[in-house]
C-alpha cells in the first residue's frame, strides 16, 4: 500500500509540473535539457573544442585494453582464452563469428569516430560555425584530420581497403557504397596527414593532443606498410594464391614500382627524423648492460614513472601518446601482473619471444647450448630484463596480508624442493597455476609480462592504477621505417648506423650482416625485440607476408624445477638460490589451452555478416 501512496504523490507532482509549465511562454521549446544543439556547438569555442576533445575517446586507452594484440602474434598469450582470441588464433573466426574485436580497431566504432571528424571538418571548412578565432579554427580542423587518417589507417591495416566517407550522412542518405582500393585509401589518409601537418605546424597543444610531428609519424606509419610486400601484387598472388581478381584492388596496388614506394616511405620517416629529438640515440659506443636496462625501462615507462632509477626524460621518446593524468582507470598493471601479487596475468609472454632476445654479446640464444640451457636467463639483452618477468627475477615487495611469504620479492614460476617437517615436498612457486594464491590467475606459459608496469615499489598493482603512457608514435618506430625502407633501396650504410644507434642505447653491440638478406634479418629481429607488446609485432608479420612461418607456430611454454643440491636444504618462505637448488628449465610446446595455426585468410580481417547485409556493395575480404 505504501508504494502506490508513494506512486499517486509522483502523479500528482508531475499534473502540477505540468500546468506550471503551460503557463510559461516558452512551454513549446522542444530542446532536450541534457543535449546542446549543433549550431549553438559551433558557435562556442569551448563547446567545440569539447566536441573535438570526444574524438579522441575513439582511442580507447591505446593498447592498453585486457586483451592485447600482442596475444594475437607471436609474442603472448591470453590467459583467459575464452574471449575470442583463441578462435583468432586458431584461425576459425569468420563472418559471423569475429573472435576477438578491440574498439581501437572495430569496423562501426571507427566510422562512427570518423562521423564525428566528418563532421567537424564541414562545420570549419564549410564556414557553419560562430568561431571567430582562426588559431582556434586551424587547431580543431588539424585534429580533426589528423584523427580521421588515424582512423582510416586503423582500418585500412586490419580490413585492407574500405570505402571512403568524407561527409555526414542523413537519414535519406543511400548507405550502400562500394569499397575503394588500396591506393585511393592510403592516398586519401596521406592527404589528411599532409592537412594535418600543415594547420599544426608551430602549434604547441595540450599533452595527449596530437601535433604536426604526430602527422608526420603516422603519415610515414602508413608508407612504409604501403610499400610492404603484403601490398605489391606480384608479392602477394606469390604467396597468397586464389585470391579474386576483383579483390586485389582492395588489398594491393594494380600498377607502380615497390622501390618507388620505399622512396616515399624512407622520405617521410627522414621528416619525423629531422623533425624529433628521440632519446639517447647519439651514442657511438653500446651503453653498459646496466644503462641498457635502464634506457629501455624509462623508454618503456614514458615519464610516467616515479620508480627509482627511472629517468623521466626518456618522455621525448614519445611523439603522440595515451596519458593517464587525472583518470584512475588504467588497470593495465592489475590486468597483466603475476598472479602471487593478486593481479590476473592477462597477457604472458610466450617462449617463442623470449627464446629470441640475443645473448648481450649479440649471439644467437639456443636451447641445445648446454651453458646458456643451464643458465637461461643470464647475459641476455638488457632489453629483456625490461620486457620479460622470469623465475627468480626480482620484482615488487608482496602483499603483507598474505603473509611472509616471499620476504626477497621474487619472481616464483617453478617446482621447488621445499623441507617441510622434516620431509622434502614439493612447492609450487607462488606465481603458478599452483599457487596458494589466486591459482586460477597463474601463467601457463611460465612468464610474466614487465615491459608497461610500473615497478614503483609504492604501487600495489591489484589495488592502484598507474599512470604509464601508451606511445601511438615513438621516435624510434619512425627511425624503424627509415631503417626498413634504406634496406629496401638497398642503402645499407644509412641503414646500418640508424640500427647500430638503437642497439647502443639497449647496451648491445653493432651489428655485424653487411648484405642486404643478412641486414634485413637483423632489422625484423631487432624490431620485434625492441617494440615487443607495441601493436607492430600483429602488422610487420602480415605485412612481410611471414605470418605463416611466425604466427602459426605453437606455443612454447617453460616449465622450472628446482631439486636440492646434496646437502642443501631450505625450508619456507622458498627463495631463489643456486647455491641451494639445482634449476633445471624445460622448453615445451603446449596446445591445450591454444591450438595455434594459420590461414591466409587471416591476412586481413573479415567483415561481418551484419555489415555485408547492411551495405550490400561492401565485397568480402579473400577467405571468408
Amino acid at each position: 500500500m505504501k508504494a502506490i501512496i508513494q506512486n499517486k504523490k509522483l502523479y500528482l507532482l508531475v499534473l502540477v509540473t505540468f500546468f506550471a509549465a503551460a503557463c510559461k511562454k516558452d512551454f513549446m521549446d522542444v530542446n532536450p535539457p541534457d543535449k546542446i544543439s549543433a549550431d549553438l556547438v559551433w558557435k562556442d569555442p569551448a563547446l567545440a573544442q569539447a566536441f573535438v576533445n570526444d574524438i579522441y575517446n575513439g582511442l580507447g586507452n591505446g593498447g592498453f585494453s585486457e586483451q592485447m594484440l600482442a596475444s594475437v602474434s607471436d609474442e603472448a598469450m591470453f590467459t583467459h582464452p575464452t574471449r575470442g582470441i583463441d578462435l583468432v588464433n586458431n584461425a576459425t573466426i569468420n563472418p559471423s563469428t569475429l573472435g576477438w574485436v578491440d574498439d581501437t580497431w572495430a569496423y562501426k566504432q571507427m566510422y562512427n569516430r570518423i562521423r564525428a571528424c566528418n563532421t567537424t571538418i564541414e562545420r570549419i571548412v564549410g564556414g557553419d560555425n560562430g568561431l571567430s578565432s582562426q588559431a582556434l579554427k586551424d587547431q580543431l580542423l588539424g585534429e580533426a584530420y589528423f584523427l580521421r587518417a588515424y582512423f582510416y589507417q586503423q582500418l585500412v591495416r586490419y580490413y585492407g581497403a574500405v570505402a571512403l566517407i568524407t561527409k555526414t550522412y542523413t537519414l535519406t542518405d543511400n548507405f550502400n557504397i562500394k569499397r575503394n582500393t588500396y591506393e585511393e585509401c592510403v592516398n586519401f589518409i596521406i592527404k589528411d596527414c599532409d592537412e594535418a601537418n600543415r594547420l599544426l605546424a608551430g602549434k604547441t597543444l595540450d599533452k595527449g593532443r596530437t601535433s604536426a610531428l604526430a602527422a608526420l609519424a603516422l603519415k610515414s606509419r602508413v608508407l612504409i606498410y604501403a610499400a610492404s610486400d603484403l601490398h605489391d601484387r606480384a608479392k602477394l598472388t606469390a604467396k597468397i594464391t586464389g585470391i579474386a581478381a576483383q579483390k586485389l584492388d582492395f588489398l594491393s596496388y594494380a600498377s607502380g614500382n615497390q622501390a618507388d614506394r620505399y622512396r616515399l616511405a624512407q622520405t617521410a620517416a627522414k621528416a619525423v627524423l629531422d623533425a624529433g629529438t628521440g632519446y639517447k640515440l647519439t651514442l657511438s659506443a653500446p651503453a653498459t648492460t646496466a644503462e641498457g636496462q635502464v634506457n629501455f625501462k624509462s623508454i618503456a615507462m614514458g615519464g610516467g614513472s616515479k620508480a627509482p632509477g627511472i629517468d623521466a626524460t626518456a618522455a621525448s621518446e614519445l611523439i603522440f601518446a595515451r596519458y593517464f593524468i587525472t583518470q584512475s582507470n588504467n588497470r593495465h598493471a592489475q590486468q597483466n601482473g603475476p598472479n602471487g601479487y593478486h593481479n590476473w596475468a592477462g597477457n604472458t609472454p610466450i617462449g617463442l619471444l623470449v627464446d629470441d632476445y640475443e645473448m648481450n654479446d649479440g649471439s644467437k640464444f639456443s636451447w641445445t647450448n648446454p651453458v646458456q640451457k643451464a643458465n637461461p636467463y643470464q647475459n641476455r639483452d638488457p632489453r629483456f630484463y625490461a620486457t620479460i618477468l622470469y623465475d627468480g627475477a626480482g620484482w615488487k615487495p608482496r602483499d603483507k596480508a598474505s603473509g611472509n611469504v616471499d620476504p626477497a620479492s621474487q619472481i616464483q614460476t617453478g617446482i621447488y624442493d621445499l623441507l617441510s617437517s622434516g620431509s622434502v615436498t614439493d612447492f609450487k612457486g607462488l606465481d603458478t597455476r599452483g599457487s596458494s594464491i589466486e591459482n586460477w590467475n597463474g601463467s601457463w606459459t611460465g612468464y610474466y609480462y614487465h615491459k608497461f608496469i610500473d615497478p614503483d615499489p609504492n604501487i600495489v598493482d591489484a589495488s592502484a592504477p598507474q599512470t604509464i603512457p601508451w606511445p601511438f608514435f615513438r621516435y624510434t618506430e619512425a627511425v624503424f621505417n627509415y631503417i626498413e625502407a634504406s634496406i629496401e633501396l638497398g642503402e645499407l650504410t644509412n641503414a646500418t648506423n640508424w640500427l647500430n644507434k638503437i642497439r647502443f642505447r639497449a647496451g648491445m653491440p653493432a651489428v655485424t650482416a653487411t648484405d642486404q638478406a643478412g641486414l634485413r634479418e637483423v632489422y625484423r629481429h631487432e624490431r620485434r625485440i625492441e617494440m615487443a607488446y607495441e601493436e607492430q609485432r600483429y602488422h610487420d608479420t602480415r605485412r612481410w607476408l611471414i605470418a605463416s612461418e611466425t604466427l602459426g607456430r605453437k606455443v612454447t611454454y617453460i616449465k622450472v624445477t628446482g631439486k636440492f643440491k646434496a646437502g642443501k636444504t631450505m625450508s619456507a618462505p622458498y627463495h631463489y638460490d643456486p647455491t641451494v637448488y639445482d634449476y633445471t628449465y624445460t622448453p615445451v610446446i603446449e596446445n591445450a589451452q591454444e591450438n595455434r595455426s594459420w590461414d591466409n585468410k587471416l591476412y586481413f580481417r573479415p567483415f561481418s555478416r551484419d555489415e555485408i547485409n547492411k551495405n550490400n556493395l561492401l565485397e568480402q575480404n579473400p577467405g571468408y
